[in-house]
């Protein structure tokens, strides 16, 4: 173990906070680098590289997305806002009193194995540190992919890619395109939909689109809790049925129809997006074939005059100051174990590379908490065997029944029940804590810093 038994944390947005705070209920000392001046991750955004834009919202409501034991304030909608997020990001660094644990505007832009388990972590600057263990939390949409089509470099207006998009008003008066059908691709086609001269929306296959209500309750709740139905609704067992039954046949507004079962692909929880098509605010195009000077053919033969085109085609995961070749990758995605654990690497941590179809927060502490179960194990001795034991040979099925699309978004998806009884198998396994919402009461502070 490093004389210096402090842990190295990267990156101040949600994972890197929800680690702050474990290691801290457990006393194991640690520094948080941030590059930017405040926490939030891409939540600022002032945050260079953000990708946040004005109109953006929790996909997840307030009551399933909040941290253990630091509800989302009674005042705020069923989904915040970016902006009502950022806020309560910040809060939550308050209230646990992570501020102080954090050095800012700092850069990490090295880190690499010191050949007896410790890290040697070179800043911004040159300085030099020697850490026993490196935390990696640095996100994951930092990394634009940018698609070439044939005919691109002969396009004569602008292409960008969504993570430099602010604000609907840049659509003013032109003839806009989207590009790719995530949540961001459809929120910013709704803000094409009201503010472009005309507005064209392009996937290249069929998405289902979840409403964020059903019968008045938000989707999550309605799903994870149960809602209360109108006296004489039936709702379909199968979710698909249900879906379709609330949102209805897509093709009807030029969309192609579903080509995976729900939940089999990460859900598009948008249905403004067809409020716009059924409206002819905005067209819908299949995939494009080619680009030309004057704008895009598509697909289907189709051809579009276009001053703007905007690709919301997703972002590369990168720990881009960790030497790749220490990862294993899959299309473009770390494999790790309980996408936590290097497989080899005793002191190698990653927090929050990992998708499912559920809010994330509460989902990083519980995998914060296997991050401080392993420095324990090693610290002491026990139970660090059997730890290696599983990282080397352990394969746990954390997809269930679910049988995702193959593609580089579901590289590393998991179906979330399954994957929060893995975690909970080995807690009870190895006697570890369960985090819940009193977990952390002994950390709250007031506003003068004093522990509660």
């Amino acid at each position: 173990m490093s004389e210096n038994d402090r842990y190295c944390i990267v990156g101040a947005g949600p994972a890197g906070l929800v680690a702050a705070r474990a290691l801290l209920k457990e006393g194991i000392e640690f520094d948080l680098f941030e590059r930017h001046s405040d926490v939030g991750g891409i939540w600022d955004p002032e945050n260079e590289g953000s990708p946040m834009y004005d109109s953006a919202h929790f996909i997840s409501s307030k009551w399933t997305s909040h941290f253990y034991g630091f509800p989302m304030p009674g005042d705020f909608p069923d989904y915040p806002t970016n902006r009502q997020i950022l806020d309560y990001i910040r809060a939550f660094a308050r209230a646990y009193g992570l501020y102080e644990h954090i050095t800012f505007d700092t850069e990490v832009e090295h880190a690499s194995p010191a050949g007896d388990g410790d890290w040697l972590v070179t800043l911004a600057g040159g300085e030099q540190r020697r850490y026993a263990g490196l935390i990696c939390a640095n996100g994951t949409t930092w990394h634009p992919n940018v698609p070439d089509y044939p005919g691109i470099e002969e396009f004569a207006g602008e292409i960008r890619h969504a993570v430099t998009y602010r604000s609907a008003s840049e659509f003013d008066g032109k003839r806009v395109l989207i590009v790719g059908g995530g949540n961001s691709g459809v929120d910013i086609a709704c803000d094409a939909a009201t503010h472009a001269k005309q507005a064209f929306y392009s996937v290249r296959r069929g998405y289902r689109y979840l409403p964020k209500f059903v019968f008045g309750v938000p989707l999550d709740v309605f799903i994870n809790e149960g809602g209360e139905l109108p006296e004489g609704v039936v709702v379909p067992e199968d979710p698909s049925q249900m879906i379709d039954a609330l949102v209805g046949n897509l093709t009807r507004f030029g969309l192609p129809a579903p080509d995976h079962e729900a939940l089999m692909s990460h859900p598009i929880v948008n249905t403004q997006v067809l409020h716009h098509l059924a409206h002819g605010d905005l067209f819908a195009r299949p995939d494009v074939e080619r680009f030309t000077a004057r704008g895009a053919v598509f697909a289907d033969g189709r051809e579009e005059e276009l001053d703007l085109v905007l690709f919301a085609t997703g972002y590369s995961w990168k720990i881009p100051y960790v030497d790749e070749a220490l990862l294993e990758w899959k299309q473009n995605h770390p494999q790790l174990y309980l996408n936590v654990f290097h497989r080899s690497i005793d002191s190698l941590y990653v927090l929050g590379m990992i998708e499912f179809a559920s809010a994330a927060y509460q989902r990083f502490d519980e995998m914060a908490q296997l991050v401080v179960g392993d420095i324990k194990a090693r610290r002491s001795g026990e139970q660090a065997e059997r730890l290696r034991e599983l990282k080397a040979t352990h394969e746990p099925d954390l997809r269930g029944e679910m049988e995702y699309i193959d593609s580089p978004r579901h590289a590393n998806y998991v179906e979330v029940h399954t994957y929060m009884e893995v975690l909970g198998a080995l807690r009870e396994e190895l006697d570890w804590p369960v985090p819940d919402e009193k977990f952390y009461e002994d950390l709250r502070v007031d506003a003068a810093g004093a522990v509660r």
